[in-house]
């Protein structure tokens, strides 16, 4: 056989692109495009521009779908529906495994080490080699409880029926006292009333309590107690009564109630909501009134005494969680024991990947909940470093997110990592040190919204950089650091700050100017102004916490814009408001105003076909025929915000209240969205800038911003610096934490905290403005903006 032959390519092998043709979803216009496989690949384009779409929305998508279809109809039934994208060909898909930067589930019994296994390696580890010996792991287990019982038991045997006497033990770690949660509520008495004053005078100070309302009533003739003696003169079983007493029939003004003690009441009501869903002014007062602290039984390590005095080298499992991860990581290179030697190497492994990928700062008892989206996303990656998986397609959406500029560098050696061992990467990303170790990209633009949609480049970044588009416009962009900065009016003393990893730190933030806090990962900035800042300040923060809604939930709805909007139709239409909205009178009646009906196949995955009656439309027939200005509710419904701003603000169809909110969404970068696109479709750094635009017209002097560039491309984060400076020049004081080199050579002061993560941070290492930072160069985020603007 003729060496030609032998080197000839394979068949097999000839399969290296993931072919796209033709692809609709969302705003993408016919998209046609070509990706190497065992590549990196980053997707770049404003916000809006049609990138998730295309990456998440066709190209994993599909792929997951198509797995999914493996599993038997058992299992698909309890896996989501995944309707086939709108596209023409996919071809050469792998299998897709998504990285995103959804906030992990904030369960309180979630924490660092039982999302990464490393928890499971470690309490086998401890049953092993922990003196005394215990028990198995699930002894160590801070989710099982100690249950022990015995009892008779019947069974049929030979034709009879036999009773025997079984017992029964389980050993687990669970504190009995917090029941595994580390912490235990308790309501400050001083919060829930005023103790000088009589029932009958209103003493509580609960929402909606007062003495003339139900509640007041009940308390004032249950007749357990003297309703005009002041509450300090109770007797104990009086204030009991009034607190705890268990559910009672009682009968005032002939009306037969049931009367139960304020803290049960409060429990059931209040306590068992999502801080999250609660009103405002209802949060509020829970804020107040209900105190967490550490559980006196366990001192907040979850676990109990039995569990806790088994150790290895003195050191106990609780011990071990609590210890920062690159020093738990040291301790078990010391650990030498063959009987667990092949265990000992995966844990190590696991911990070395923490420390590597910067999340080294963290500890294993860390609430999931707690972590950032940056944070979470790279807590998930970690699993993905030791797979033995390859010729998969890895999908990350802005991995750079919450990282400082040094840190950047070692996650893109990460993404290197992943490409290397076979995989094909793709990256949604906007950050240009990200966007230069790209093997392919792809831009997509040139708008956003119904604007974008379309591919404006494909190949390499010189390629990028020479081409017309959007982004190769602006990848060399740099802010210039300011001539002159603003005075402050005033300041925010901070002093003795100690939440997690402070260390003593005494700081005064200037007001009436932009406020930079910076910092590599993990070094106490969010400590410093969530954990610190006095709570009497006035301060509106605005962070990219998901918004509580349902999909029926719409920007619309969520910043109040929809009601002046279903006014101005009742108006012009005289008819009654109601009638505008698809949550009540005026739904299609077909799918209850969802636009989509859920069909639910039982055992088989079920099915969103879209509403044949009102063809996604939401609202019944009748109610279209209604205008405004020439268009239907529907019409706004479906416009995006920059067209809404221009339809409702002049003409026919002016709305004023609306118009004013519309203008702020424009502000912030949100221009491309539509009115009626559902919330839960929204990106972290959208949701964001909606709670922004939601706050702009309120009161409060003090705005505090968590990375407020997430998900701005670099052509958007110029008019965001313009919107920063607006709000200052408006007399209000803005509090960034920002990792973007553009902001912090914006900022009028810097506050740089560090000089590392976790106990090696907790310091202030500067402060002054971005001009002298880039003079000193002397730490680490210095360093970076200096190379930033050339200095």
């Amino acid at each position: 056989m003729s060496t030609a032959t032998t080197n000839a390519l394979h068949v097999a092998d000839s399969h290296d692109l993931i072919r796209v043709h033709g692809a609709r979803v969302n705003n993408l216009k016919d998209v046609s495009v070509e990706i190497p496989k065992r590549r990196l690949t980053v997707f770049t384009g404003v916000s809006g521009s049609g990138k998730s779409s295309l990456v998440f929305g066709t190209i994993a998508a599909e792929s997951q779908r198509m797995i999914n279809e493996t599993y038997s109809a058992f299992v698909q039934g309890f896996m989501p529906t995944l309707a086939r994208p709108d596209v023409d060909v996919l071809d050469g898909l792998t299998t897709a495994i998504i990285v995103d930067q959804e906030r992990m589930g904030s369960d309180p019994r979630s924490t660092v080490g039982t999302a990464t296994d490393a928890n499971a390696m470690l309490r086998i580890l401890f049953s092993r080699l922990g003196t005394p010996h215990i028990g198995s792991p699930q002894a160590f287990s801070f989710n099982v409880a100690s249950i022990s019982g015995s009892g008779a038991v019947k069974f049929e045997r030979g034709g009879k029926t036999v009773k025997e006497r079984r017992d029964f033990n389980v050993l687990g770690g669970m504190c009995p006292n917090c029941e595994g949660r580390g912490s235990v509520n308790d309501f400050d008495l001083t919060e829930l009333y005023d103790d000088s004053k009589s029932i009958n005078e209103g003493p509580f100070k609960v929402p909606g309590y007062g003495s003339e309302g139900w509640y007041g009533r009940i308390f004032g003739g249950s007749g357990f107690f003297d309703p005009d003696k002041p509450i300090r003169d109770f007797t104990e079983q009086e204030l009991h009564d009034l607190l705890y007493k268990e559910p009672t029939k009682i009968k005032v003004d002939g009306i037969n109630l049931t009367y139960e003690g304020l803290i049960p009441k409060l429990q059931k009501s209040m306590l068992a909501k999502d801080r999250e869903s609660m009103q405002p002014h209802i949060r509020a007062f829970v804020d107040r009134a209900i105190t967490f602290t550490d559980c006196p039984e366990c001192g907040g390590t979850r676990l109990n005494e039995t569990a806790r005095s088994s150790k290895i080298a003195g050191i106990s499992i609780a011990d071990a969680c609590a210890m920062q991860i690159n020093d738990l990581a040291e301790w078990t290179r010391g650990l030498d024991d063959s009987s667990v030697g092949p265990l000992l190497e995966t844990l190590q492994q696991t911990l070395d990947s923490f420390v590597e990928i910067g999340l080294g700062y963290l500890s294993l008892d860390r609430p999931s909940g707690t972590l950032s989206g940056g944070e979470a996303q790279r807590t998930k990656m970690i699993r993905h470093l030791g797979s033995s998986l390859t010729d998969v397609t890895y999908v990350f959406d802005e991995p750079t997110i919450g990282l400082h500029p040094h840190d950047i560098q070692r996650m893109n050696d990460l993404l290197l990592r992943l490409r290397d061992k076979g995989n094909t990467v793709l990256v949604v990303e906007h950050k240009p040190q990200t966007i230069a170790i790209a093997d392919h990209i792809v831009d997509l633009g040139p708008g956003a919204g119904t604007a974008g949609g379309t591919i404006c480049f494909e190949g390499d970044v010189e390629g990028l950089r020479a081409s017309d588009s959007v982004t190769g416009r602006h990848l060399e962009d740099r802010t210039k650091l300011k001539g002159e900065v603003r005075t402050p009016t005033g300041q925010l003393e901070i002093r003795g700050a100690s939440t997690h990893n402070l260390q003593d730190v005494d700081v005064d933030i200037p007001l009436g100017v932009l406020c930079v806090i910076t910092g590599v990962a993990g070094s106490g900035k969010s400590s410093l102004v969530r954990g610190s800042v006095p709570a009497d300040a006035g301060v509106i923060e605005v962070d990219q916490t998901a918004i509580r809604g349902s999909r029926r939930s719409n920007p619309a709805t969520y910043t109040g814009m929809l009601e002046p909007i279903r006014k101005a139709f009742a108006k012009a239409n005289g008819v009654k408001p109601a009638l505008f909205s698809a949550n009540s009178e005026g739904a299609c009646p077909a799918c209850n105003g969802a636009g989509v009906i859920y069909t639910d196949l039982a055992m088989m995955a079920g099915v969103a076909t879209t509403c044949e009656e009102c063809e996604g439309r939401r609202f019944q027939a009748a109610v279209l025929e209604y205008r405004l200005g020439g268009k239907n509710i529907s019409e706004v419904l479906s416009m995006s915000v920059a067209q809404a701003e221009e339809f409702l603000g002049e003409g026919e169809g002016r709305v004023p209240a609306a118009h004013k909110i519309l203008q702020r969404l424009v502000d912030v970068g949100l221009g491309y969205l539509r009115l009626g696109q559902p919330l839960t479709t929204l990106s972290g750094g959208e949701r964001q800038r909606l709670k922004l635009a939601t706050h702009m017209s309120e009161k409060g002097g003090v705005y505090v911003l968590d990375e407020p560039t997430t998900g701005l491309h670099l052509a958007d984060v110029e008019q965001l610096l313009g919107l920063l400076d607006r709000l200052v020049e408006s007399g209000k004081s803005v509090i960034v934490i920002e990792h973007h080199q553009a902001v912090m050579a914006h900022a009028d002061w810097i506050i740089d905290l560090g000089p590392g993560a976790g106990h090696d941070g907790g310091r202030i290492v500067f402060e002054g403005t971005p001009a002298a930072l880039v003079e000193a160069r002397s730490t680490l985020t210095g360093e970076h903006l200096a190379d930033y603007v050339g200095a």
